[in-house]
């Protein structure tokens, strides 16, 4: 198994690109060294020693609508989290000056509910745009499934990346969610790159999906062609619906990441929510297939300061500053 992972990895660095109907059981079954050695390859070729660090602020917390099972957002759950409206534009930019001075590439706002919108999404694009003209990180939205006409307010004021995760496999999405759809998810992306936005989606593992779940999960965001890919694995909250699911393990959590690499090789695979699960905080995952991360300490993520994350790099021999032009650089636009 390890010669057809060494000509798999071969295959792709040569243009091939895995797709809907493939055979993709070596990606399952193949050992677990052997496939990382295969992302490994595949991460520097296409990545270079470059790993993004991005970081993001809570600009609306709680009182969420929907009801995916997973979230400790929404209001259908009990689970104590703090609650309160858009935050003051000073303490976002107090935020994100704070984290460019500490040397992260990219800077989010990121609002639970459905959607933002009326003077909350005002005062957003009042944030980004003092942002824009103030600060030189790049700027990334999160802001739910959001009309055409708000994804063109925040090109013009500089957002130039929009988060929206599919979550999961459209088989699986309906056993975590039913107040809005895959397709309302789908069709959100696509009209964020019709306007222009890189966009940054992915999924959360862990929730009981099976392994084609992400395989298919992997294999839609290749279809939509999608430049930075967050992966999450559950952190399972007290109060919601998956309380009770189970971590996975660390060789689950790699072996998912190496498979993502595999059939998205030129997208920035991201290191999110579940870091702490990973031995060394994901130091492994760093040379086997993830170059990018969410750092800092913000909601489920690593809890690992910007400060931590950069000294973790040197000690790898990577680094998040950039040094020649490689295809992941899209992402990073």
């Amino acid at each position: 198994m390890k010669l057809a992972v060494k000509a798999l990895t071969d295959k792709i660095l040569a243009g091939y690109r895995l797709k809907r109907g493939d055979d993709c059981s070596l990606l399952l079954t193949a050992p677990l060294e052997a496939l990382l050695e295969g992302a490994g390859r595949l991460q520097r070729h296409f990545c270079g020693n470059h790993i993004d660090l991005c970081t993001i602020i809570n600009g609306r917390s709680g009182r969420c609508s929907e009801n995916c099972k997973y979230c400790a957002q929404a209001a259908c759950h009990h689970t104590g989290i703090e609650e309160y409206g858009f935050l003051p534009r000073e303490e976002i930019l107090a935020n994100a000056k704070a984290n460019e001075k500490a040397g992260v590439n990219r800077f989010a706002i990121v609002t639970s509910g459905r959607a933002l919108g009326g003077a909350e999404f005002d005062q957003a694009i009042a944030a980004y745009e003092e942002m824009h003209r103030t600060l030189q990180l790049g700027l990334c939205a999160s802001h739910g499934i959001i009309s055409r006409e708000q994804f063109r307010r925040l090109r013009k004021a500089g957002v130039t990346s929009y988060h929206h995760n599919i979550e999961t496999s459209r088989r699986f999405f309906p056993h975590i969610c039913t107040s809005h759809t895959y397709e309302d998810r789908i069709r959100t992306i696509r009209i964020a790159q019709e306007e222009g936005m890189c966009v940054c989606s992915g999924g959360i593992i862990g929730m009981g999906e099976t392994w084609e779940d992400r395989l298919d999960m992997a294999i839609s965001l290749a279809e939509l062609k999608i430049e930075s890919i967050p992966i999450n694995a559950l952190m399972a909250i007290k109060g919601t619906g998956l309380e009770h699911q189970k971590p996975l393990s660390p060789e689950e959590i790699l072996r998912t990441i190496a498979l993502f690499r595999f059939i998205n090789p030129e997208a920035n695979i991201r290191l999110a929510a579940g870091r702490k699960l990973l031995p060394k905080n994901g130091a492994e995952a760093f040379l086997c297939g993830a170059s990018a991360s969410i750092t800092g300490n913000m909601l489920t993520t690593s809890g690992t300061t910007i400060k931590e994350d950069l000294a973790l790099l040197e000690e790898l021999g990577l680094s998040n500053k950039e040094e020649k032009k490689t295809a992941c650089a899209a992402s990073r636009a």
